[in-house]
C-alpha cells in the first residue's frame, strides 16, 4: 500500500514539475525557400555585377585594384549572410525586447554624422559615418530596420488606438519625424522617400485611418516641394528628368547613359563583361545607382525580367508571410521589411528607366554598399524567422486570432450569441 502511494504521489509531483518547467512549444517548420533563393540569387548576381561593372575604371585607379570595389562587396556580403541565417533561427519576437534601444542608436548615429570629424560627404551629402579606421557606414540604413521594428511593436502594443488622431496619428510623427528629418537634412531624399514610405504602409496595415493617410501624405508632399526648390542640385535633377537631352553632357548625361544602357543590352543582352560602357567610365554610379542599367546592357531585357522578378517573388512572399504571420507583430514587421526592400527597388529602378528623377539610392542585394547589403541581408533573415511560424489560413485574406478587429488582440464572443437553429 505504501509503495502504490509513493508511486502515486511520485508521479503527481513529476507531473506538476513537467507542467512548470515545459515552455509552450512552437509550431515552427521550415522557412520560406522562395524568399531566401531570391535573396541568395540577388546578392550573387550584385557581387557579380559590382564586379563586371566597377573593374576597369578601378584598375585605372591609383591602385591599380580591380577588386578595389567588389572586395569589401564579398566581406560585406558574408557577414550579411551570416546575419540572415543567425535572425532566421533567433524567435524574431525578442526583437520586441531591443527596439527601444534600436530606435535611440539609429538617432543617436543619424545625429553624429553631422560632426565633421566623423563624417564622410559623398556627393555634397554628409551620408557616412567613419570612426578612426572602421569602415565607414551608412547610418541612414540602420534607421530604416530599427524604425521598422520599433513601429511594428508600437503598433502591435497600440491596437486599434492606432485610428484616433492625438494618440494614433500624432504619435506615429512623433515617432517618425525625428529620423525623416534627420535624413533630410543630410540631405539624402532618395532614404528620405524610402523610409517615409514604408512608415506609411506599415501605418495603413496597422488599421489607420484613412482620412489622417491622406493628410499626411499631403503633409509629405509639400515638404517634398519644399525641399527640392531649397537645393540647386535638386531643381537640377528635375530639369534632368523632365529633358534630358537639353544638356546631355551636363545635368542629364546619367540618364542619358542608362537609356543608352538599357538600349544598348537589346533582348539578350551583350554578355558578361561586355559592356560598352567600359565597365562604368561613361556611366556614372554604375557600380551602385545605376548597376541596373549594366545588368540591362550585358543580360539584355530577360537579365533584367528576371531581377525584377525575384523582386516581385520576394513581394508576393512577404505579402503572404504577412498574412498568415501567427502574432500582429509578426504580420506587421513582415509587411515593413517587404514594403522597405520592395519600394527602394521599384524607386531605384524607376529612376534607371527615367520613369523617376534621380535620387542616389541603392538596389537593396545588388547595388554596391555595405551598409545596405549587410542590413538588406539581415532584415531578410527576420523575414525567414517570421516565415518559419506561418499558420496557414485557408484562404489567402484570413486573419490570425489575435488580429480581430483590428486590435490586435484575441476577440472571444459573449454570451449573447445569436441562435444557429434553422428559422421555421
Amino acid at each position: 500500500m505504501t509503495a502504490v502511494v509513493g508511486r502515486i504521489t511520485g508521479a503527481t509531483v513529476a507531473r506538476r514539475a513537467s507542467t512548470k518547467t515545459d515552455p509552450l512549444q512552437r509550431d515552427r517548420h521550415q522557412p520560406d525557400y522562395a524568399i531566401l533563393i531570391s535573396v541568395v540569387a540577388l546578392t550573387a548576381v550584385g557581387v557579380l555585377m559590382v564586379y563586371s561593372s566597377s573593374a576597369i575604371k578601378a584598375y585605372l585607379g591609383p591602385n591599380n585594384d580591380t577588386f578595389a570595389v567588389v572586395g569589401p562587396q564579398v566581406f560585406w556580403a558574408a557577414l550579411g549572410f551570416v546575419a540572415m541565417f543567425v535572425m532566421a533561427r533567433v524567435d524574431y519576437r525578442y526583437l520586441r525586447l531591443i527596439s527601444v534601444p534600436a530606435y535611440i542608436v539609429a538617432l543617436v548615429l543619424l545625429v553624429l554624422v553631422f560632426a565633421p570629424s566623423l563624417n564622410r560627404v559623398v556627393g555634397g551629402s554628409a551620408r557616412f559615418l567613419q570612426v578612426g579606421p572602421l569602415p565607414a557606414i551608412h547610418p541612414a540604413e540602420i534607421g530604416k530596420i530599427a524604425l521598422v521594428i520599433y513601429l511594428a511593436h508600437w503598433f502591435a502594443k497600440k491596437g486599434g488606438r492606432v485610428r484616433g488622431f492625438w494618440g494614433g496619428t500624432v504619435a506615429f510623427l512623433v515617432i517618425v519625424a525625428p529620423i525623416v528629418l534627420l535624413v533630410v537634412a543630410e540631405p539624402d531624399l532618395g532614404t528620405t522617400a524610402v523610409i517615409a514610405l514604408t512608415a506609411l504602409t506599415m501605418f495603413f496595415v496597422a488599421g489607420a485611418s484613412l482620412t489622417h493617410l491622406v493628410a499626411l501624405g499631403g503633409i509629405g508632399l509639400t515638404g517634398v516641394v519644399m525641399v527640392v526648390a531649397s537645393h540647386a542640385y535638386q531643381l537640377d535633377r528635375i530639369r534632368a528628368f523632365l529633358d534630358p537631352w537639353k544638356d546631355p553632357l551636363g545635368i542629364g548625361r546619367q540618364t542619358i547613359q542608362g537609356l543608352l544602357a538599357l538600349a544598348l543590352g537589346g533582348l539578350f543582352g551583350a554578355g558578361l563583361g561586355e559592356s560598352r560602357l567600359a565597365g562604368g567610365l561613361f556611366l556614372p554610379n554604375a557600380s551602385n545607382d545605376f548597376i541596373f542599367a549594366i545588368i540591362g546592357e550585358e543580360f539584355g531585357l530577360i537579365g533584367a525580367g528576371l531581377v525584377i522578378v525575384l523582386f516581385l517573388v520576394i513581394a508576393y512572399q512577404g505579402v503572404r508571410t504577412a498574412l498568415t504571420a501567427p502574432d500582429t507583430f509578426g504580420a506587421l514587421l513582415a509587411a515593413g521589411i517587404t514594403a522597405w526592400l520592395c519600394i527602394q527597388a521599384f524607386i531605384n529602378i524607376a529612376v534607371v528607366v527615367a520613369l523617376v528623377p534621380i535620387t542616389g539610392i541603392t538596389l537593396p542585394f545588388v547595388s554596391a554598399g555595405g551598409s545596405s547589403l549587410s542590413i538588406s541581408l539581415a532584415a531578410a533573415g527576420i523575414l525567414l524567422s517570421i516565415s518559419r511560424e506561418t499558420v496557414e489560413r485557408g484562404t489567402w485574406n484570413d486573419a490570425a486570432a489575435d488580429r480581430g478587429r483590428r486590435h490586435g488582440r484575441a476577440h472571444l464572443p459573449g454570451p449573447r450569441r445569436r441562435s444557429l437553429a434553422p428559422k421555421p
